[in-house]
């Protein structure tokens, strides 16, 4: 017999905050991690404004060893992997040999790195070009990485599709523990605030230029006019309930009761677009019907085109005004692929204090949406199972319930 999949540890990494008792705090009260980039000289972009993680002293956490080693992505990832087994309470070496894996997410990997080596290959010669990044760059080095600090040997991999990554990464997480693996990490972290990493995204055309942190990145606001990028994520220790009970676990954040994932279909094709078929997946495969969820956690692209799909499957699943909606990732930004596995994390806070964060910066929601959202305040509310909604750019959608902890 199947037992439930739980959370049992977390390790946050945040524009604002450090840690995920900081996080928490700094989350319900509203407090924004958005500001001007300082990571590069941005004046020379239209898009200026980031959401960076600002006090973060990777020496501090990191081995000198692995230093020159490692993009700042991947320094944040293995910070957040540490603290997501101190917080589990899970010793690795006291594990099973092959018993606990490594999923993680990426959109693109370390590009930061990658873009350095790449300046150094051209204005210096291959000579200066470190023999790290023949791996340190690649999409799959969160994964690697972290695997290796721990000498884990259980199941690896890494999902790609971008802002819904943090998600798929906890669906296939679930899949290997339903196939008797005990524990799995997984999450998302991500980093690219540098001109490698922001010309793609304004190239997209869905970055927004206003350069005032609080009115650049407003989801479901009348003058929404696009999101801004973040960095950081979070890591989540993925067990077996059985097995979580067996080694002592402390704590349970919540079960990972449901998961789906969907494609857009091909622009022009005159096909609904992919998301409340992913929202309606995750639900049944829950067990649940869309009465018995009491908060969406919403992806919030911050685009009035994305906005509107996004509010036309809620109403359509939910009703109008059916179920407070929240998008606290606007006080982070949209951290690619950590941003889903951020949600998550905090959807499962959420669910233990009985309380929902709000949408910062945004005063109310425009009245064609016709959504719940909650702003201004944290809401106390009786909360039992929350719906994570992401989409990544190329038409990922993915969607979690998670259900709080008996």
């Amino acid at each position: 017999m199947t037992t439930a999949t739980v959370v049992t540890g977390l390790g946050v990494t945040a524009p604002n905050g450090l840690g995920t008792e900081h996080f928490w705090k700094a989350t319900l009260a509203g407090e924004s991690g958005l500001g001007p980039v300082t990571r590069f000289d941005a004046g020379q972009y239209p898009s200026r404004v980031a959401g960076e993680v600002s006090d973060y002293v990777a020496e501090e956490h990191i081995p000198s060893r692995l230093m020159p080693q490692t993009d700042h992505m991947t320094r944040l990832a293995l910070t957040a992997a540490d603290w997501a087994l101190a917080d589990a309470g899970i010793d690795p070496e006291k594990m099973p040999e092959f018993g606990i894996g490594v999923v993680t997410s990426a959109s693109g990997g370390a590009v930061e790195f990658g873009q350095r080596e790449l300046e150094n290959l051209w204005s210096k010669g291959k000579e200066y070009v470190s023999a790290y990044q023949s791996f340190a760059w690649f999409y799959a080095v969160n994964t690697g990485q972290i695997s290796i600090r721990h000498k884990l040997r259980g199941p690896s991999g890494v999902l790609l599709t971008e802002q819904a990554g943090g998600i798929d990464a906890i669906g296939q997480a679930r899949r290997h523990v339903r196939k008797g693996f005990p524990a799995v990490i997984s999450g998302g972290v991500d980093a690219a605030i540098c001109p490698w990493g922001w010309v793609p995204q304004i190239a997209s055309g869905l970055m927004s230029t206003v350069n005032d942190p609080e009115r650049a990145y407003l989801p479901f606001a009348a003058d929404a006019g696009g999101y801004v990028p973040g960095e950081g994520g979070a890591i989540l220790i993925v067990e077996d309930e059985r097995s979580a009970r067996e080694r002592g676990a402390t704590q349970v954040y919540g079960e990972v009761a449901g998961y789906a994932a969907t494609l857009d279909p091909v622009p022009g094709s005159g096909r609904p677009p992919g998301l409340r078929r992913a929202a309606e997946y995750a639900i049944a495969d829950a067990g649940l019907t869309p009465g018995d969820i009491d908060v969406v956690f919403a992806d919030a692209a911050g685009t009035p085109a994305a906005d509107r799909i996004e509010a036309e499957a809620l109403t359509g699943i939910f009703g109008a005004h059916g179920v407070p909606v929240t998008a606290p990732k606007t006080m982070t930004g949209r951290l690619l692929a950590g941003g889903a596995a951020l949600d998550v994390a905090t959807a499962l806070l959420a669910l233990r204090d009985g309380v929902i964060p709000p949408t910062a910066h945004v005063t109310e929601a425009a009245p064609e949406y016709r959504v719940d959202l909650v702003t201004g305040q944290a809401r106390e509310a009786r909360l039992r199972n929350a719906l994570v909604l992401a989409r990544g750019h190329g038409g990922f959608n993915a969607a979690l319930v998670v259900r709080r902890a008996a």
